[in-house]
C-alpha cells in the first residue's frame, strides 16, 4: 500500500505530497494521522525551513474521504457517543492548528478540487497559488452540516473579508482561481503543471532569510492577525527585531549585502 504522505527533504525544504490521488487526495484516517504526525514534528524541527505543500495527481484534496467515513458508520452496532464524535472531529482540526502553530512557512500549491477539509489545508498554509483548474469551497453545508468546519470560520473572513467569506460559507459555492485572485485568497494564478515552478522564487526569496528571522515572522504575522492594540503589536516586532539584532545571522546578513551575495546562514 502507498504511504498516504509523501515528504522529500531538499536543503532545508520539505516537498509534502498527500499521496491519495485515486480518491482525489481525500482525507482518511491514515492520511489524517499521517498530516498530524508531520505538521507536529516541525514545532521543534531546525532542518526545515520553508514546506511546500501539494496533491498528487490532479487535485488538492477533496476533503474527508465520505465513502470511508459512511461505510465505517455502517459497520458500528451502536451510534459514537457524542465524546467518540468530538475526538474523531478534532483530530482533523488538530491539523490545522498544528499547521498554524508550526515555525515555518508553508506554501500551498492548489490545483483540481481542495473542498471542505482540502480548502481548510489550503487557507491554513501561509501563501497559496492556485493552477487555472482550482476550484475551493466550503462544502459542510452541503452534506448537511454546519458551513463553518475546521478553521473555515476563522481563516476565511480574515483573509478576504466577512462579505465574501459569508457567502462561501453559508452557500458552499466554489470559488475559482481567478476570482480567488481578485479577491486575495491567492498570490497568483498560473497554467496547471507550472505550479512547482510558481512557487520556486517565494521559496527561495523565503530560503535567503535567516532561519530564527523566518520563523519569528511567521509567529508575528499570526499573532498580529488577533493581537488587541497597535503596542501589542510593536511589542512584539520590537522584541523580535532586538532577537534577531543580537544573533550572528544578523552580522552575516549585512555583510552578504554590502557584498551583493547571498547570505550564508547558520542552520538552527
Amino acid at each position: 500500500m502507498a504511504e498516504p504522505l509523501l515528504i522529500e527533504h531538499d536543503d532545508g525544504i520539505d516537498r509534502v505530497t498527500l499521496n491519495r490521488p485515486e480518491s482525489l487526495n481525500a482525507l482518511d484516517p491514515a492520511l489524517i494521522d499521517a498530516l498530524n504526525d508531520y505538521f507536529e514534528s516541525l514545532q521543534r524541527n531546525r532542518k526545515t525551513r520553508v514546506v511546500v505543500l501539494k496533491g498528487a495527481g490532479a487535485n488538492f484534496c477533496a476533503g474527508l474521504d465520505l465513502k470511508h467515513a459512511m461505510a465505517s458508520r455502517a459497520g458500528q452496532n451502536t451510534p459514537r457517543s457524542v465524546t467518540e464524535s468530538l475526538d474523531s472531529q478534532r483530530r482533523i482540526a488538530d491539523i490545522v492548528m498544528l499547521m498554524r502553530r508550526c515555525p515555518q512557512p508553508i506554501v500551498a500549491l492548489v490545483q483540481g478540487a481542495a473542498a471542505g477539509g482540502g480548502f481548510a489545508l489550503a487557507l491554513a498554509a501561509d501563501i497559496r497559488i492556485a493552477a487555472k483548474s482550482a476550484r475551493m469551497n466550503c462544502a459542510f453545508i452541503k452534506l448537511g452540516l454546519g458551513g463553518c468546519d475546521i478553521g473555515s470560520s476563522y481563516f476565511l473572513p480574515r483573509l478576504v473579508g466577512v462579505s465574501v467569506a459569508s457567502e462561501l460559507i453559508l452557500t458552499g459555492r466554489f470559488i475559482y482561481a481567478d476570482r480567488a485572485l481578485a479577491v486575495g485568497l491567492v498570490s497568483e494564478v498560473v497554467e496547471d503543471g507550472q505550479l512547482e515552478a510558481a512557487a520556486v522564487p517565494y521559496v527561495d526569496a523565503m530560503m535567503t532569510a535567516s532561519p530564527v528571522g523566518l520563523r519569528l515572522s511567521k509567529e508575528c504575522i499570526n499573532m498580529s492577525v488577533d493581537a488587541g492594540s497597535i503596542e501589542a503589536v510593536i511589542a512584539m516586532e520590537d522584541r523580535n527585531q532586538v532577537l534577531c539584532s543580537r544573533s550572528e545571522d544578523f552580522e552575516e546578513g549585512i555583510r552578504a549585502f554590502i557584498e551583493k551575495r547571498k547570505p550564508v546562514y547558520v542552520t538552527r
